[in-house]
């Protein structure tokens, strides 16, 4: 299927988000679609699929044009879009969410249950996905629920597939298998669009690249013909420099303990110790326990046994905000469900968690100071926004992610576990949320990164602790630390 966007205007109130965009889709290829936070890639890709309605401009399938007016009129022409934010109905098993509204029936239009659990274990299978089709949306991870909505786009015969973060809560494993299916419709005349801001994935799978900038089209180019500090330039108008920030930190004394932490059946005989100053970074393959671990620290997960000590005394954490009370600060990797509020202000959303901040005499909410916090925060993390009274459920994935640390690091936590911190961020505002780390870390601030890219733990890390099926498999220091090692212990080898 060939697709020409023309001309395209967009304007959200006073707010205009695309200002003559264009993109070009041949037929069989894998397109990348790239920008910074807010440029306008998925407002785009929804203004195809019919999610939203084009102020101007012309859309053309196959030579003739079209406007369609809601995502179920673009899948019934081929074209599906698998969204950045899940779809899903968490109360529902795993089969019923695949079939939902394409359900298989037989006589009297009864389900035929037989028929849609052998279509659902078909393409779990071809994504090399270990899940039972009658396991409950809400019992999976965040990760297993992505590939759950990537099985959901292939249930249906699509000549176009739009994938916008695909592989954001995806371990390495799991991409790759991801990238068989895509090599694999590739070869079958299927043409896809690919979102992301993960280089790496992009110079591999991808034939092409259009970048948006500011909501206008900047230009088309062959992946063969450019490198990365090209892309890097037609997204922000300039280079980026090193990808990541120089570390130059001494580290202090022992801030955060923990022995033998276990939770029957999901970690066991955890420990680690985390220095002031320094970046321990957490890697392991989906499954392995990692968010688990970290939220069981943070009080948000059950402990049955194991001892957390901070600054050397041992410290009894029963929920979150004992936790906050102790010093602890967690940038959650769902920002959607648990880390922001999203039919809330930005000012809502980091005055709620530094009302000590904002309030003055007898606990009263101070106006002048909330006001001062918040256009700081907004000014500090250069977050993309109408002003501190913009709905965060309005803000692209990346500013969203913005909010979170300004919410956090305005706590001024003595530690700091960040799980994901970078998912679906674009790589200037990567280089920015890095400085943010690097900062906090000159500062005393003991943090621990929890990551899925491996080039991201590596580059941040003074050490890195590998976590497989509940288990610390090992903790690589520095000179140890290279791809190979991290992944042999993530898979069970020993070095």
């Amino acid at each position: 299927m060939n697709i020409e966007m023309r001309g395209i205007d967009k304007s959200f109130g006073t707010n205009q988000v695309l200002k003559n965009a264009g993109f070009l889709l041949r037929d069989g290829e894998v397109h990348a679609l790239m920008g910074e936070n807010g440029a306008g890639k998925s407002t785009l890709m929804k203004i195809l699929t019919g999610v939203y309605t084009r102020d101007a401009g012309t859309v053309i399938v196959d030579g003739k044009e079209v406007e369609y007016h809601n995502p179920q009129e673009a899948e019934k022409a081929g074209i599906v879009f698998i969204y950045q934010e899940l779809n899903v109905m968490f109360d529902l098993t795993v089969e019923e969410n695949l079939f939902m509204g394409k359900e298989i029936t037989k006589g009297f239009g009864i389900c035929d249950k037989k028929a849609m659990r052998k279509k659902a274990k078909e393409v779990l299978d071809m994504m090399g996905v270990d899940i039972n089709p009658a396991a409950v949306m809400s019992e999976l991870s965040v990760g297993q629920q992505q590939m759950i909505e990537i099985c959901k786009a292939l249930m249906v015969d699509a000549k176009v597939i739009i994938m916008d973060e695909p592989t954001a809560a995806l371990t390495q494993s799991e991409t790759d298998a991801l990238f068989k299916v895509i090599h694999s419709l590739r070869k079958k005349g299927v043409s896809m669009v690919y979102i992301s801001h993960r280089m790496e994935e992009i110079f591999e799978l991808c034939d092409r690249i259009t970048v948006l900038r500011d909501g206008s089209y900047i230009g088309t180019e062959e992946i063969k013909d450019i490198d990365m500090n090209d892309i890097v330039k037609m997204m922000i108008g300039r280079e980026i420099g090193e990808r990541f920030p120089a570390r130059d930190v001494k580290l202090g004394k022992e801030v955060l303990k923990v022995e033998k932490l276990t939770s029957p059946g999901v970690f066991h005989d955890i420990s680690f110790s985390v220095r002031a100053g320094e970046v321990l970074g957490v890697s392991g393959l989906m499954g392995a326990g990692r968010t688990e671990i970290m939220q069981a620290i943070f009080g948000n997960f059950p402990l049955e046994s194991g001892k957390i000590y901070i600054d050397g005394k041992e410290t009894v954490i029963k929920n979150p905000e004992a936790a906050m009370k102790a010093g602890i600060g967690f940038i959650t990797e769902d920002r959607k469900t648990e880390g922001l509020m999203l039919e809330k202000s930005i000012e809502e959303n980091i005055s709620l968690a530094n009302l000590g901040k904002v309030s003055g005499k007898n606990h009263v909410l101070s106006s002048s100071a909330e006001d001062a916090l918040v256009k700081k925060g907004i000014e500090e993390f250069h977050i993309r926004c109408f002003g501190p009274s913009h709905e965060c459920g309005n803000l692209s994935g990346g500013n969203q992610q913005k909010v979170v640390l300004a919410k956090w690091i305005y706590t001024e936590p003595k530690i700091l576990i960040l799980d994901e911190p970078t998912r679906g961020v674009d790589i200037g505002a990567k280089k920015e949320i890095y400085s943010v780390i690097n900062e906090m870390a000159a500062k005393g601030v003991a943090i621990i990164m929890v990551s899925s890219e491996l080039p991201e733990v590596l580059g941040m890390s003074d050490r890195i602790m590998v976590v497989r099926e509940g288990e610390v498999r090992g903790i690589i220091g520095k000179e140890e630390a290279n791809q190979q090692n991290v992944m042999t212990l993530a898979t069970g080898g020993t070095i």
